[in-house]
């Protein structure tokens, strides 16, 4: 099966998540066959929960649908990179791909700060291919705060 972005649907999903005020990041998995098992964009203002960031999000829905904790042979698209709390997350539902946007040097746990897939406590660590439509995402977020630091005189 030749190779098919889903960037598309995290980036909607990042938009959507704008629109709530949420910071833009959005997510999809997509399941073995190629199909979209769950997306979604963040959520932890709206559900008053730190660790609804989109990927915990699509990890859940996802295996709440197939019922099972593990989801070995999906692929994850991400507008950002991963947290390394959400890093752990996806090490530890064994997902088979992490396709990401934007790199995140501050907050990055992938290529920056943790580092978690690569280091020797992972569980997993699924291949990753990082800057998949990275300007729309880099744009995405880049827009979000310079309305934010607008709205907030210094």
């Amino acid at each position: 099966m030749p190779f098919r972005s889903h960037m598309d649907v995290a980036l909607s999903e990042a938009r959507a998540a704008a629109e709530r005020g949420e910071v833009p990041v959005g997510a999809t998995l997509i399941a073995p066959d190629g199909t979209v098992v769950a997306q979604a964009g963040n959520r932890t203002r709206e559900l008053s929960d730190p660790t609804a960031h989109a990927e915990v999000l699509v990890i859940r829905e996802a295996c709440a649908a197939i019922g099972s904790e593990r989801l070995g042979g999906y692929d994850l698209y991400v507008t950002l990179e991963p947290c390394a709390m959400c890093a752990a997350a996806i090490a530890a539902a064994r997902i088979r791909r992490v396709y990401y946007g934007a790199s995140d040097p501050k907050s990055g746990g992938v290529a920056h700060g943790a580092c978690v897939f690569s280091h020797p406590q992972a569980h997993h660590a699924p291949e990753v291919y990082e800057g998949i439509s990275a300007a729309p995402a880099e744009r995405l977020l880049r827009d979000f705060f310079a309305a934010k630091r607008r709205e907030t005189p210094l």
